[in-house]
């Protein structure tokens, strides 16, 4: 469902589109912009707390790839004044440092906010859907 101000889930799109430049290009900086200060994410069962933590746990997730190519559509954007819960759904292609390029189908469960006028996740959970390119997929 989508609901809310346009100009909002409109910004929430763009956050979502920041977040995938910054993997394209593995820009930490960039894509710790796009978390809270006291942000939650839980990647696949692992859980961090804060974007200090969460950005090291992402560089580290990084460091094992040559190459990502990741497309994310929000299927639903629901906006309650400055907080809003999203889905997305994620195609993924994976290119590590050893090993076949892998694709993943996921999703994202988020729960965002608008601090000093722009929108940020404060809780994403992230899980596979869908997997080939790997042993069994």
């Amino acid at each position: 469902m989508f609901s809310g101000p346009m100009e909002d889930r409109l910004a929430i799109r763009e956050l979502n589109d920041m977040y995938l430049d910054a993997v394209l290009r593995f820009d930490p900086e960039d894509w710790g912009k796009t978390w809270a200060e006291d942000a939650k994410w839980d990647l696949m069962g692992h859980a961090v707390d804060g974007r200090e933590a969460i950005v090291a746990m992402w560089q580290g997730a990084m460091g094992g790839l040559d190459a990502v190519c990741m497309m994310c559509t929000p299927v639903s954007i629901e906006v309650d004044g400055d907080t809003a819960t999203s889905r997305a759904v994620t195609q993924e292609f994976l290119k590590p440092k050893d090993g076949p390029t892998r694709a993943i189908g996921g999703a994202y469960d988020d729960e965002l906010a608008k601090i000093d006028g722009k929108w940020v996740f404060t809780k994403r959970t992230f899980r596979i859907v869908a997997e080939y390119g790997v042993e069994g997929g």
